[in-house]
């Protein structure tokens, strides 16, 4: 398992750097491993092999894991999933990232509950980008404005936003992200980060400007049953 995660791992980056060289890409991208339904076992495994970012999309498996492995120096937690506002006093304790705001008084409560001998969380505001009912977001037109008021919540800093297009819609879904980012930045210039693309369709994501690529499967295989949140 070590060996097969860790060479996942190597494959992944080194078709990262092979596709942004081919084309001419020049915006630096993370891969942010998403373990949700993965042992803390797996993260470990991960971690020893070089990757430090990783994704959890339960927040009942974000506080097993970073408490199990919060000897793991540099770690750094994302968390990706929707969020109800009866969870955000643990998302508030444990992540370092929070891709998925797409209300103000989620982004309210993370802010007061976020204790203040932690840094500040990293935010991301997540954009329905395709208008699907059954995905998380707000409306492209809502955001300079939700935008705004995050942006002055005392334990938080606004770093930029996320989506998940209809799968088949990506290219045209990144395009017009890539233009709302650009719009951000006018009014809040440190806000740069696009989380967008995961395993189908990272290549497209990267041609649109993506800062940051969600990978699962590709780095710890199948996924498992999801736990209970």
């Amino acid at each position: 398992m070590t060996n097969n995660i860790a060479e996942a791992l190597k494959s992944a980056y080194n078709a990262i750097t092979e596709f942004q060289t081919k084309q001419q890409l020049t915006q630096q991208s993370r891969l942010i491993a998403v373990s949700k339904t993965k042992p803390a076992a797996a993260v470990e495994q991960a971690f020893h092999a070089g990757q430090r970012a990783f994704g959890e999309n339960y927040v009942q498996e974000l506080v097993s894991k970073a408490t199990e492995l919060q000897q793991l120096t540099g770690i750094e937690w994302h968390f990706i999933g929707p969020i109800q506002s009866n969870k955000t006093k643990d998302i508030a304790l444990y992540a370092d990232w929070v891709h998925s705001i797409d209300r103000l008084k989620i982004a309210e409560r993370l802010s007061a509950q976020r204790p203040m001998n932690k840094a500040p969380l990293q935010v991301l505001l997540q954009v329905n980008i395709s208008g699907e009912e059954s995905k998380s977001g707000i409306e492209p037109d809502e955001l300079l404005q939700l935008a705004d008021a995050v942006a002055k919540l005392p334990q938080l800093r606004l770093k930029g936003l996320m989506a998940i297009p209809q799968p088949g819609k990506g290219a045209e879904a990144f395009e017009q992200m890539q233009k709302l980012s650009l719009q951000l930045q006018q009014q809040h210039p440190d806000a740069k980060e696009l989380s967008m693309g995961m395993s189908d369709d990272w290549q497209q994501a990267l041609r649109f400007g993506s800062t940051m690529i969600r990978l699962g499967t590709a780095i710890f295989g199948a996924r498992g049953i999801p736990s209970n949140d």
